[in-house]
């Protein structure tokens, strides 16, 4: 896929075309409905305000990518570890219960900037189309990125490096093959948008 994040004016830049544009809105969009899942409401403002007046949930998401962008807080511990005084499972489901809610509403606030940013840039009958991004955005954008490369490295069962190396070696009529373009793609773009904003400090 085309190219990569360069540092510009404080923040960064990168040009799409269309069809790259599609797929990043494309993915955040299903990431908000991901998240939206995950939270059990339907994204109506409504809900969204009912929910940051309840409690979150207690328990590791059942889905393995929800697991990845919510995990437990304690899993460098054993079983048998004490936190505060207590064990260290009922410290992950005290510290998800009060700050899962928040993290939704960050992960989902990230996503829904991609969203805008790609929407502004619009590069249709163009060849291609550059995106300027300010700080804050790129800081949006990475948490976005991030959280579309852990849903794809769920899916595709990528734990090490080495994973994704032995995917690139799949057949290109392997139903993972776009895929595992995809998370290279995601991740080049986030590793050159690291990059650039450490060029522009």
């Amino acid at each position: 896929m085309g190219r990569y994040f360069e540092a510009a004016d404080g923040g960064a830049a990168a040009s799409f075309d269309e069809f790259e544009a599609e797929l990043l809105r494309a993915y955040a969009e299903h990431m908000i409905e991901f998240i939206d899942a995950r939270e059990g409401t339907g994204g109506t403002a409504e809900d969204l305000i009912a929910s940051a007046f309840s409690e979150g949930p207690t328990e590791l998401p059942g889905d393995p990518a929800l697991a990845r962008l919510f995990p437990d807080a304690y899993t460098d511990l054993g079983p048998d570890s004490v936190v505060d005084g207590i064990d260290a499972a009922a410290a992950s489901a005290e510290f998800r219960r009060y700050t899962e809610h928040d993290l939704r509403a960050r992960k989902r606030d990230d996503a829904q900037a991609v969203i805008r940013s790609l929407e502004a840039l619009a590069p249709e009958g163009e060849e291609r189309a550059t995106l300027h991004l300010k700080p804050e955005e790129c800081r949006q954008w990475l948490g976005a990125l991030n959280d579309l490369r852990l849903v794809l490295a769920s899916r595709l069962e990528i734990v090490e490096d080495e994973d994704f190396e032995e995917l690139l070696e799949l057949p290109d009529d392997d139903p993972r093959s776009p895929l595992v373009l995809t998370y290279g793609w995601l991740t080049a773009l986030q590793d050159t948008l690291v990059e650039a904003l450490m060029q522009s400090l």
